[in-house]
């Protein structure tokens, strides 16, 4: 599923559609009335870990910039969360690799009722296009070139339009964000992240923990493990405050990096995720790991640049 800086370029697709009214809907989502929409006005976009968020309003209601919108372009504005100058806008075409599987602090909520706000979960492969329908790059397994089937299609009265794969929507009152656990938040909280490290757990399970690592996922814990030099099955309890905070660098290094690339357009480039041999060119292992009674995790690792520590 897309991680964190995938929905964040996500959000900032849907951030120009702000403002305006829907004057068409479609889509093949059964779990929601997409008609529930038409002649709603966008209010406001959000991100907030792996869930996007959009707020709707009556057309005819008021309408100005929310605290949570002004916020969020602030952060896009900073740092290696925005592109350098005269960098590309962000295309919505760059494919990345998925994992089809989610940890249970990564599933989405149960719904709690009709509000004003849509909370969209994306699935496998989900993701958000602007002005512009996914097409199918090669044929299913029954032979057929068949388009991707679009969940939510919003038309504007501007003429746009935006179209949403492969995820699930619900109504929600409000956002369920804690933005001191979104590690591609200017609010992330160091100390309470490092104190989750600490915990006697599997890192490899803590760094999945969206309540302390929220839009950290399987790709980027593969990879910040590597960067690291830390193996995955070492219980944080047995590692040195310095590596927890050196791991931490490194999720929040990666994650922002991964992230400015998407808004040059550039694709990632991953050094042990669904990789064969390390850079260094060692055989890596491979093994599915997570909690017992959660979700089991693939896990890439150099046994040479990641020793297990006895």
């Amino acid at each position: 599923m897309p991680e964190g800086p995938s929905v964040r370029k996500f959000q900032l697709l849907t951030s120009p559609f702000v403002g305006q009214v829907v004057a068409k809907v479609g889509g093949s989502s059964r779990k929601l009335n997409v008609n529930d929409l038409n002649a709603l006005r966008l209010q406001d976009s959000q991100v907030h870990g792996k869930n996007l968020y959009l707020a709707f309003v009556a057309a005819e209601g008021p309408f100005g910039p929310t605290a949570g919108e002004t916020a969020l372009q602030r952060e896009a504005a900073c740092g290696a969360h925005c592109p350098a100058q005269g960098a590309p806008r962000p295309s919505s075409q760059d494919e990345e690799l998925q994992e089809p599987q989610h940890s249970r602090s990564e599933a989405p909520e149960a719904a709690e009722g009709r509000g004003n706000w849509l909370r969209i979960h994306f699935g496998m492969f989900g993701s958000v296009r602007a002005n512009e329908f996914s097409r199918a790059n090669r044929a299913n397994k029954r032979g057929d070139w068949k388009d991707p089937v679009p969940r939510l299609v919003l038309h504007f009265e501007s003429g746009g339009f935006l179209v949403f794969y492969n995820c699930r929507m619900l109504w929600c009152s409000s956002p369920r964000a804690d933005p001191a656990s979104d590690i591609l938040s200017l609010e992330f909280h160091r100390g309470r992240a490092l104190r989750a490290l600490c915990a006697p757990d599997p890192i490899c399970y803590t760094l999945l923990d969206q309540r302390y690592f929220s839009g950290l996922g399987n790709i980027i814990k593969n990879e910040v493990l590597y960067l690291a030099r830390i193996h995955p099955l070492t219980p944080g309890s047995l590692l040195a405050l310095s590596d927890l905070e050196h791991l931490l660098d490194c999720a929040v290094q990666f994650s922002s990096e991964w992230l400015h690339n998407k808004l040059r357009g550039q694709g990632l480039h991953p050094q042990v995720y669904q990789k064969e041999q390390c850079p260094l060119g060692h055989p890596l292992m491979k093994g599915t790991f997570g909690p017992s009674g959660g979700f089991k995790r693939l896990t890439w690792w150099c046994p040479q640049c990641q020793p297990a520590v006895l």
